[in-house]
């Protein structure tokens, strides 16, 4: 058994204003994918600005955090919220669906796409490969903050997390989401839009990976006390909404290679 790193989920306070590694995770992930998208901009238009590539990564930030808010108030947790509808903007705490963070990220491209004359597809493909930098960025989050963790186990590499009621070791399923969404899901998407793909096959690619490791995690990781298993003892939530993305990813890579030309590498 490994012990658990003790880190204070505050990583500075200053009076009474305090500073969460949870936040600091989100600004390196929205940080780090500015950084690579600036990088490639030339190789997916020339005549885009530094200031509108800004302008994209921020309208896209906010469908990050206000649909991933929101998408876990609606898939997770929602009687909690009508409840106490302030805890909402109690972000600090943790409580953010990805799912619902990828439908904010839809929406932005839509209407950004719209007002820069770019397809809703244009604009996914040329994001997703960086998406990786903010899920992987999230989830060493959820470890720090001690959320999330898995089934307990005799694994040698289990941990015993202070959250934990019952002090069992368990499987550290934050890092393996982090080995797989963030790192092993970045490396498969840089590495296949290096070369020139069809529009969609980027972004199909994407839905098919993150839909695969997340419902394979989703078998050693607890799932959210209000909601438990929500079928044979083993179906979650999340493998629930892992499924359409699943889907819908091996669909739009078959239609990509089927109906279009093979679009301009966009990695450098």
């Amino acid at each position: 058994m490994l012990p658990y790193p003790q880190i204070d989920p505050v990583a500075l306070a200053i009076g009474p204003l305090k500073i969460h590694w949870y936040g600091l995770m989100y600004l390196i992930g929205i940080g780090g994918a500015w950084w690579l998208a600036s990088r490639r901009l030339n190789r997916f238009d020339p005549t885009w600005t530094k200031e509108k590539l800004s302008d994209m990564v921020f309208w896209m930030s906010m469908g990050v955090i206000v649909g991933g808010r929101l998408g876990y108030v609606l898939f997770y947790d929602l009687n909690a919220y009508l409840a106490n509808p302030t805890l909402i903007f109690e972000v600090w705490k943790g409580g953010m669906s990805f799912h619902g963070g990828f439908i904010g990220v839809m929406l932005a491209a839509l209407w950004f796409g719209k007002k820069n004359g770019k397809s809703f597809f244009q604009l996914m493909d040329f994001v997703a490969p960086m998406v990786p930098i903010g899920l992987g960025a999230g989830r060493i989050g959820n470890f720090i903050n001690a959320e999330l963790w898995g089934k307990a186990t005799d694994v040698p590499w289990a941990m015993v997390f202070p959250t934990d009621p019952a002090q069992l070791a368990r499987h550290p399923s934050q890092l393996y989401q982090f080995a797989l969404e963030g790192v092993a899901l970045f490396a498969i998407l840089w590495l296949f839009s290096r070369k020139p793909r069809p529009t969609m096959a980027v972004s199909g690619m994407f839905a098919l990976f993150y839909g695969i490791f997340r419902f394979i995690v989703e078998f050693v990781r607890v799932p959210d006390a209000q909601l438990g298993y929500l079928a044979w003892n083993w179906l979650t939530m999340g493998q629930v909404l892992c499924v359409p993305m699943i889907v819908g990813g091996l669909f739009l890579i078959w239609l990509a290679y089927r109906r279009a030309p093979a679009a301009p590498a966009a990695a450098v």
